[in-house]
């Protein structure tokens, strides 16, 4: 079988549950092609596996690569947020979300995800109707701007989103290609493509991925056990960034005030602790590989 995406962080991963229950339930938040799914089970033979995927093609395909531990694996179409509460009374060992698009989404052009892209479209969950022709092509400028500036922390927004309210009220953009060739024609060339945070805030919009991480990470809070291991693989320092404060949040023993005189909350308020400081990111050798690892970021948090 053909394998359309390379897991990241795969052996980085797997060590951050090096103590995890070996039994019970662990749920992959966004099993995708089902790399990291397909570890989890060989390295854990008494594990059964909830696998969640919005993309009803990856999770196809993570059905046929995860057929020889079928009698151990429940498949779900959907996003996890939207269903992890339905497992809150399973014994759940371990829960990972990779927050990231596959490098098959990528480099289909079908998919609008990358700048050859034959549409313009970037849903993640493909039955969803709202896209990014709909952003694009619709948005105001104050909304562009917003969304370039904060998902996309891109230096010309303000540029980038009054060039394209200008560019469609003569012809609306049709295609990702035509989008990042637009862009392309008027701001400097960089190390990366002109377009790279453009596009980037557009897919975080149209799939809603901010507010999905944080809702996969208040449920997993609400689902844990003790003894839980979470982990999230991001890509890019807003996701990171969550991920790092809420971790830091849920391991306070003391929440009183900061200008309380004396602690009265007990002390004994901490949900867990966080299992690595410091993100555990790509080797040389990955990164040689899979270029497209050099970004990735995971952090692990253990639940008491």
């Amino acid at each position: 079988m053909d394998i359309p995406h390379i897991p990241v962080l795969l052996n980085e991963t797997l060590s951050l549950y090096e103590n995890m229950k070996e039994d019970g339930y662990f749920i992959d938040c966004t099993c995708g092609f089902g790399g990291h799914s397909e570890a989890f089970l060989k390295k854990y033979p008494k594990i059964k596996l909830i696998a969640i995927d919005q993309d009803k093609e990856a999770l196809s395909f993570a059905k046929k690569r995860l057929a020889p531990f079928s009698d151990r694996v429940e498949f779900v179409h959907s996003r996890a947020s939207e269903v992890l509460e339905d497992f809150i009374d399973l014994p759940i060992s371990g829960i990972l979300a990779d927050i990231g698009v596959s490098s098959y989404q990528l480099d289909e052009r079908k998919r609008g995800f990358n700048f050859e892209g034959e549409t313009l479209d970037m849903r993640m969950n493909q039955s969803q109707e709202f896209s990014a022709k709909d952003v694009v092509n619709y948005y105001s400028l104050n909304e562009l701007e917003r969304i370039f500036k904060e998902y996309g922390e891109e230096r010309y927004y303000k540029k980038i989103a009054s060039k394209i309210i200008e560019r469609r009220k003569e012809n609306k953009f049709s295609s990702s290609k035509e989008l990042a060739e637009f862009v392309e024609s008027f701001i400097p060339r960089k190390k990366i493509h002109p377009a790279t945070q453009i596009f980037q805030a557009i897919r975080i919009e149209v799939n809603k991925e901010l507010e999905e991480l944080e809702r996969i990470l208040d449920k997993s809070l609400k689902i844990a056990k003790n003894g839980t291991i979470l982990s999230i693989i991001t890509f890019h320092s807003l996701e990171d960034r969550i991920v790092k404060q809420t971790f830091k949040e849920w391991s306070k023993k003391c929440i009183c005030p900061s200008d309380a005189f004396r602690c009265e909350c007990g002390g004994d308020n901490a949900k867990g602790k966080i299992i690595n400081k410091k993100p555990l990111v790509a080797s040389k050798e990955e990164i040689l590989a899979n270029p497209r690892s050099r970004s990735a970021k995971v952090r692990g948090f253990v639940f008491r």
